[in-house]
């Protein structure tokens, strides 16, 4: 047993919650992530007694409460105070890692190679039911969980769809768990044995990306356009107007750029136009009976971009309930309404997609009817006015998409709907299908927000083997294959929109090309969901619980 001073892991915590907090954007060097956590293991064992529990929850949220500081800091472009509560919050989690490791999970009497290595499967699981835990309580926040880190490590990444990328911070912190365990009591076969269990996590990869990359597929092509227009919290600082001949004149200008030299439709025209997350400022109307309506504004706008030729067109848009009245539809006054995603093929049918996961204190205030203060607190903090949260919509099925003449399916995700894995599975179905995301991360200014999103993302692609287009106002706009990677098919050249110098802050167009499989590659995740690492996580906490009288 190793002892230590509070002050020494006092800084051993610290040190651990800066170095986790580098491994993701802004610094995002994802190397940290192989050794963050070893500092904080070694200070959290080398608590002893009768508060051993209480105290390592202390150490832990200090850790946790670094981290979160550091990663979640861009909150304070929308709120000070939301950034000071929302690491608050998060450091819980890590606080409850730190009880277990120090009252339960405490390895250091354990001696021979396997039971170091038992003891580190059981912090590692432990560790994943932590990070599933804060994805699932209030209204779930999973970014920058630990195995986002292999976001650009195609090998170690593809093991995602087994476990999701919550079980690839599981492997993290078993592999930690076990060099600690080893630097402390020199059983080296114990750090043989997990750095083969690495390798193995990348033999696996490399088997997957061969795999995926040989499927039979159909090509599709897509523009995505963003226009980067600069926000206040949720309001966006250009008119209506200006929105829409924006929109207008980027994807006018792209569209052109696809003709061939005689004005006829090129190989390269897209099947798909992408807008982002509210892109149009009209409603569409719709009625109980099934009436469907749109603003003459969004009408307008839609009809002068299908000039050049046919696509299908995919956007974000607000819906309202209507009622009636003569021979139109007007909005219901307390009526419904929703953040949505608008499919409209070549024939301007509207397929809609309501938002189901929506984000608090952004898009709803829990008992703001019963609790108004929540409502003044908004206000002060957001510099806006509350005029009252959208509806959750309630389908999970897929909308129909055409490529040339073939229907797919296209999974809906609105804005951190791709962050939240255990609704995007839902709509997986046989046949091949293709993620869509429209967002609008511009409340964080030109932050580390979008980029943490991005990384978090594109993890949906690999758990459930279906490629994703994504469209964002001041990005990240991107397409990611079933292997999370960003590089076009042919020439492997990164598909993101970006500007000359590489910033994804910027105004413009992308066509961008994905291979859609025919018949998508297996996903144990896309099965089973998060339930498989439920239950290794309740199987590490009880074998750490009650596996010690057997070693003693």
């Amino acid at each position: 047993m190793t002892k230590a001073s509070g002050w020494q892991r006092i800084a051993a915590a610290v040190a651990s919650g800066l170095v986790v907090a580098g491994a993701f954007p802004p610094l995002d060097l994802t190397w940290l992530v192989w050794v963050g956590m070893m500092p904080l293991l070694w200070a959290l064992w080398s608590i002893s007694g009768k508060r051993a529990g209480l105290r390592g929850f202390g150490i832990g949220y200090l850790a946790g409460l670094v981290a979160c500081l550091i990663q979640f800091n861009w909150v304070a472009s929308v709120s000070w105070l939301g950034a000071i509560v929302l690491p608050v919050y998060l450091a819980v989690y890590w606080g409850l890692f730190g009880f277990f490791a120090a009252k339960i999970g405490n390895p250091w009497k354990t001696g021979p190679p396997a039971g170091i290595l038992k003891a580190a499967f059981c912090h590692g699981a432990v560790w994943a039911g932590c990070e599933l835990l804060r994805g699932w309580v209030i209204t779930g926040i999973s970014w920058n969980v630990l195995g986002t880190a292999f976001h650009d490590i195609p090998l170690m990444a593809q093991a995602a769809d087994l476990f999701g990328v919550v079980g690839l911070s599981m492997a993290l912190v078993f592999f930690q768990a076990t060099a600690v365990q080893v630097i402390t009591t020199r059983k080296w076969p114990a750090l043989g044995i997990a750095t083969a269990v690495m390798a193995l996590i990348a033999v696996y990869g490399a088997v997957r990306i061969r795999m995926e990359n040989g499927k039979e597929s159909i090509r599709l092509k897509t523009l995505l356009v963003q226009l980067d227009i600069p926000m206040d919290a949720g309001l966006m600082l250009w008119d209506g107007i200006e929105t829409h001949m924006a929109y207008e004149d980027e994807t006018l200008k792209g569209l052109e750029a696809l003709k061939s030299p005689d004005g006829s439709l090129s190989p390269q025209w897209p099947d798909w136009v992408m807008w982002p997350e509210c892109a149009l400022t009209g409603r569409v109307l719709f009625t109980e009976q099934g009436e469907i309506g749109m603003w003459q504004n969004n009408q307008d706008t839609i009809a002068q971009v299908r000039a050049p030729g046919p696509f299908t067109l995919i956007y974000g848009v607000n819906e309202n309930e209507a009622e009636t009245e003569g021979d139109m539809l007007v909005p219901k006054e307390k009526g419904r309404a929703y953040n949505s995603l608008a499919i409209m093929p070549p024939s301007d049918e509207i397929a809609t997609y309501r938002k189901r996961h929506l984000v608090i204190f952004g898009e709803t205030i829990p008992f703001v009817d019963s609790l108004p203060w929540l409502k003044a607190i908004f206000e002060q903090q957001a510099g806006a006015e509350y005029n009252g949260g959208f509806s959750v919509g309630e389908s999970v099925d897929p909308l129909p998409a055409l490529v040339g003449d073939r229907e797919i399916g296209a999974i809906p995700t609105v804005c951190f709907e791709d962050s939240v894995p255990r609704l995007t599975r839902k709509f997986v179905r046989p046949g091949p299908q293709v993620i869509v995301n429209v967002t609008n991360d511009g409340w964080f200014k030109q932050s580390a927000a979008a980029d943490q999103h991005f990384q978090y993302a594109r993890f949906r692609a690999i758990e459930l083997r279906r490629p994703m287009l994504r469209c964002a106002n001041t990005g990240v706009s991107a397409a990611i294959d079933t292997t999370g990677s960003t590089a076009h098919p042919d020439t492997g050249k990164p598909q993101v929109l970006t500007d000359e110098n590489g910033s994804h802050f910027t105004r413009g167009s992308l066509l961008t090309e994905l291979k859609v499989p025919l018949n998508p590659g297996f996903s144990l995740y896309a099965i089973v969901g998060d339930y498989a690492l439920i239950a290794i996580a309740s199987a590490g906490l009880v074998w750490a619980k009650f596996g010690r009288k057997s070693e003693t």
